[in-house]
């Protein structure tokens, strides 16, 4: 089991979602969990923006906090690397998206430790619908951050009008991916408002926090 846990992905991934729900998961199993918002690119859809809605399910929130908090500047805060580090707690990190804000983790990369890194996967995004254009944006986050990827996640999804068969062609799609990069796949992430049969992949079921749904 690994101590600390970031997620990366292209903009639109759906990492933010899975990073807060995968945060969640870890508080039903540990008592001490933080989740860092890593995101220095985009002012939408960071973890901080239901920072209070986390902290009082128990995780503690990792951001640039008072007039720092809605900057849309590239800070990380020097309290990242004290919860990463800090044996006691599971660390979530929730990495932005691109190569300009992946470079977060190659700067957090000496503090990681004992680290799993998944690459979160939407293919009903334009930069991420093809077997190519996967493994192009993998390569390119995999060189800009000097890491490995340990995992990819299948999030195919178009907000609530997300369907069984797109996340079916998404199983179909990153298993491809996985087969060529020899990456595995963690898991489907599959909403709570859908129930899917028939999956190659073992179900993570989220709830969907972020406010906007264009995300």
């Amino acid at each position: 089991m690994a101590k600390n846990y970031a997620f990366i992905g292209l903009f639109g991934s759906g990492k933010t979602e899975v990073a807060i729900n995968w945060a969640l998961k870890l508080k039903d199993e540990y008592e001490k969990v933080a989740i860092i918002d890593g995101d220095i690119i985009s002012p939408y859809f960071r973890t901080r923006d239901v920072a209070e809605d986390l902290e009082k399910m128990g995780l503690v929130t990792v951001y640039p906090k008072g007039a720092l908090r809605n900057a849309d500047l590239p800070i990380i805060t020097g309290g990242a690397i004290g919860y990463l580090v800090n044996q006691e707690y599971k660390t979530v990190i929730d990495v932005g998206g691109e190569e300009n804000g992946i470079v977060v983790l190659g700067y957090l990369k000496p503090y990681l430790g004992n680290a799993e890194i998944s690459m979160v996967v939407n293919i009903a995004r334009p930069f991420s619908s093809t077997v190519d254009g996967i493994i192009k944006a993998y390569e390119q986050l995999r060189r800009v951050a000097r890491i490995e990827v340990d995992y990819l996640i299948n999030n195919a999804n178009l907000s609530y009008e997300t369907t069984p068969e797109l996340i079916k062609k998404g199983e179909e799609i990153v298993s491809k991916v996985s087969e060529i990069i020899e990456v595995p796949v963690k898991f489907t992430v599959v909403p709570e408002f859908l129930n899917v049969d028939d999956l190659k992949y073992p179900i993570f079921k989220i709830k969907r926090f972020m406010k906007m749904e264009n995300y």
